[in-house]
């Protein structure tokens, strides 16, 4: 006689997420367009805070990004309304260690997914802005076809994006360093890995981890991470750990991004290369309309510039438009056995 294997699907499972996940030049991003929890809120912003606050969406955040189903460099977000009709919609970023202000990684991949899997309808002309609230403010994923309807690429359109503080020195195991700090929907320290003997290059991942986690830690709490009319936007989000490769007048760099506690993007970060325009503007190293070409730790590259400069928060900035492309990996189901005492996971950093 044959035995039943058991099937956990018939009434021990009851708990399901489903997710399309992404990846924007290497660095994920898992979409949740689901949610069993209203996030509450008069706009995007306050939805942050309230996830930040509420032990069920924290739980689903934990269960979706750390391991066993996610790990300690997973990154996604949750689909909210957006703050008005303006926005075709809103979302909360989110990594291992909570929700962060701004993602640009994960803004080229939402204006993707929103094409592809028909949230937005695709300009016949090839060019279709999906307008997108984040907690930073409104941002635009600029989504490129060809004839045949596939997306090629997306151009990042950020928030305006400004220097908060230049040669700040600050105190790590390396001795002491000179960092700038700029705010570009998130706050970044930015370091140039020459000045500690590093390349950024894989081989020196740990080390770069190592100061990155430093300079935050050091600076999120300065008046220097302040910023200047939202406190919620204050804090060091990452440190940027940046290597020149510039030929000629041709403004290349290679960067990786140490951001929440010591995660790395794979990308050469969104939001992190608006930082880098807003800097390299204000120290006359990359002029208006000139191109900067963003390489990561893993070699996938961003092209960048500045598309408007003004005044902000009593300061010089701009608006950076920030260049790439975004590829589905993948659906997924995630269930909950509630017999798994391992839930919602664990992170090994």
């Amino acid at each position: 006689m044959k035995s039943k294997s058991f099937n956990p699907e018939s009434t021990m499972i009851n708990e399901k997420y489903q997710s399309i996940d992404y990846h924007t030049a290497g660095e994920p991003f898992r979409i949740i367009t689901d949610l069993p929890v209203a996030l509450e809120g008069v706009d995007v912003p306050a939805k942050r805070v309230f996830a930040m606050n509420d032990p069920r969406v924290e739980r689903i955040r934990k269960i979706l990004c750390f391991e066993p189903r996610g790990h300690a460099d997973m990154y996604g977000g949750f689909i909210t309304e957006p703050n008005d009709a303006g926005a075709h919609f809103g979302v909360l970023f989110w990594h291992k260690d909570g929700f962060s202000t701004a993602c640009g990684h994960g803004t080229i991949a939402l204006g993707i997914w929103a094409i592809e899997h028909g949230r937005v309808q695709a300009d016949p002309s090839g060019i279709t802005d999906v307008v997108i609230d984040v907690p930073s403010g409104r941002v635009i994923s600029r989504v490129h076809t060809d004839q045949a309807g596939l997306v090629t690429h997306a151009e990042f359109i950020n928030v305006a994006s400004y220097v908060l503080a230049t040669d700040v020195a600050v105190h790590t195991a390396l001795g002491e360093v000179s960092v700038d700090v700029t705010f570009g929907g998130a706050i970044y320290a930015q370091l140039d890995a020459a000045s500690v003997g590093l390349r950024v290059t894989p081989e020196n991942y740990a080390k770069i981890i190592e100061i990155g986690r430093d300079i935050k830690w050091a600076l999120n709490e300065s008046i220097y991470a302040q910023h200047p009319s939202d406190p919620r936007l204050s804090g060091v989000y990452g440190t940027i750990v940046f290597e020149d490769l510039s030929v000629g007048s041709e403004v290349i760099q290679r960067n990786a991004t140490v951001f929440a506690d010591g995660e790395v993007d794979r990308s050469p970060c969104g939001s992190g290369t608006s930082a880098r325009v807003a800097t390299l503007t204000e120290r006359g190293v990359l002029a208006a309309g000139q191109v900067l070409k963003h390489g990561s730790i893993v070699g996938s590259t961003f092209t960048a510039a500045a598309l408007e400069q003004l005044v902000v928060e009593g300061r010089q900035g701009v608006i950076p438009q920030v260049t790439g492309t975004a590829f589905q990996t993948g659906k997924h189901t995630f269930v909950i056995d509630p017999r798994d005492d391992l839930t919602p996971g664990f992170v090994l950093r």
